[in-house]
């Protein structure tokens, strides 16, 4: 392997673990969609999009 495919391995990793660990902890992780939009997904599958962060320090 590569370091590229490496790195594209532990990001997946990561990932993964994070969402074990909302599961277990019955709470949400937040990403990046493709789109671009910052979301916060749930284990249930539920996606809520999150507030302009430019917004709330006005």
């Amino acid at each position: 392997m590569d370091k590229f495919e490496d790195l594209e391995k532990w990001i997946k990793l990561t990932g993964d673990r994070a969402k074990l660990d909302a599961k277990a902890n019955d709470t949400y992780i937040v990403h990046k969609t493709a789109e671009g939009q910052i979301v916060k997904e749930y284990n249930k599958g539920d996606i809520v999009p999150v507030a302009d962060s430019d917004a709330s320090h006005v």
